[in-house]
């Protein structure tokens, strides 16, 4: 069978969105101006009482949620970080059922969604930040739905995307439904289906297509057995045992109203692809391909109308990337380098920094890095897009990195 799978239909056109202001920042308490200021040091970091997933900082910039993760029968957390004259400060936590990890803010900053086992938590940032009760405005649950572990909210807050990554499928979620439901099952419009491990889920600028990362395509595309094992693996075991994952191309219309069959085309991503972000006008996706140590670059237009030719460059990084960024103003891709399957929590890792305009020449796309701690996970920038934001998974940290000192390390 040929290597790619690519599935017929005419992309519907979004209803024309009017051009809305910048949304009005969540009305969390500020006692200072300074919550953009940079980190006093180049990087800084931040202890969390427990590993943490995921950070995202609010729309004003001056908080920071962290989902936490916890040992066996340990609830997990959300936390609340104060950022203020260049440094973080816990001052909230949130205990919520389960094993929270993915999150994703509405674009107002008032709702965090947080990705959580079998269910979806809803937070109010308000609520959450003042230490008022009710944070926890409900939660979403569908037993069939296993190892929630990403979510992404689509830019006019109307629908929540869910990456079921032991169920194979993204679930689509009513937000409108869910809020007037009381967060009933019901509000979930349908699932997508994709290969195993679902992970990103990016909408393009226009608002027509989502994006999406599997790590393996399912056995129905029939695609060649060439990704060897990650997971306790020996480092000469180079023997195949599955297929590529894939990008796959959505139909963001159809997606909101019959997600089984909105994918438009499934394209090859290297072995066990986890994070896609673009660049800022869209026009290219980074992919960072989890067991080829490997940045791939797609672009996007291609993705549909010459699918064979859409990867543009291959820029090889350290050990097990996950994390992938774009800052300063696209003319630069960051990586986490996360060793997370042969790492130990005293590990110092590393962080790669790589030349926009260089990727097509390979490895000499690489400009330099920035040292991390143990297995650094994932990467956010501040609204302002001067700071990054990254967790430290093993070392139980979250750090600050000031993208106006780049690069911090050499090649």
């Amino acid at each position: 069978m040929n290597a790619l799978m690519l599935r017929s239909g005419t992309l519907l056109a979004l209803v024309a969105a009017t051009t809305c202001a910048r949304p009005t920042a969540t009305t969390i308490p500020s006692t200072a101006t300074d919550c953009n200021a940079p980190p006093r040091a180049a990087s800084v970091t931040e202890s969390t009482p427990g590993n943490p997933f995921q950070a995202l900082p609010s729309v004003d910039g001056c908080w920071v949620f962290v989902s936490i993760t916890r040992g066996a029968n340990q609830s997990g957390a959300v936390a609340a970080y104060r950022r203020s004259q260049g440094t973080l400060r816990r001052t909230r936590e949130l205990r919520i059922a389960g094993s929270p990890a993915g999150m994703a803010l509405t674009a107002d900053g008032k709702l965090l969604v947080v990705s959580d086992n079998d269910r979806v938590a809803f937070i109010d940032t308000d609520r959450f930040v003042t230490g008022h009760g009710g944070a926890v405005l409900g939660y979403l649950i569908d037993p069939a739905a296993k190892g929630r572990v990403y979510a992404s909210v689509t830019p006019d807050d109307n629908f929540a995307f869910i990456a079921d990554e032991n169920s194979a499928t993204v679930s689509v979620i009513d937000l409108v439904k869910a809020r007037a439901s009381g967060f009933h099952a019901s509000s979930t419009v349908g699932k997508i289906p994709t290969g195993s491990a679902p992970i990103a889920m990016v909408f393009s600028p226009d608002r027509k297509l989502a994006y999406i990362t599997s790590q393996h395509a399912p056995p129905s595309y029939g695609w060649p057995i060439e990704c060897k094992r990650e997971a306790n693996n020996a480092a000469n075991d180079l023997t195949p045992v599955s297929p590529a994952g894939a990008v796959h191309v959505v139909d963001l219309a159809r997606a909101e109203r019959d997600p089984a069959n909105a994918i438009l085309a499934s394209i090859p991503a290297g072995c066990s692809p986890v994070r896609l972000v673009l660049s800022p006008d869209g026009s290219r996706a980074y992919v960072s391909a989890r067991n080829s140590n490997t940045l791939l670059v797609f672009d996007t237009k291609k993705l549909l109308t010459d699918p064979r030719a859409a990867v543009i460059g291959r820029v090889p990084v350290g050990s097990s990337p996950v994390g992938v960024a774009v800052v300063n103003d696209g003319r630069q891709i960051i990586v986490t380098n996360s060793n997370r399957f042969a790492g130990a929590a005293n590990d110092a890792q590393n962080l790669t920094i790589i030349d926009a305009a260089k990727v097509s020449d390979g490895a000499t796309a690489v400009s330099g890095s920035i040292p991390a701690g143990a297995f650094p996970r994932e990467l956010r920038v501040t609204p302002d897009g001067r700071t990054l934001v990254l967790t430290n998974f093993g070392s139980r940290t979250i750090q600050l990195v000031d993208l106006m000192r780049l690069p911090l390390g050499t090649r």
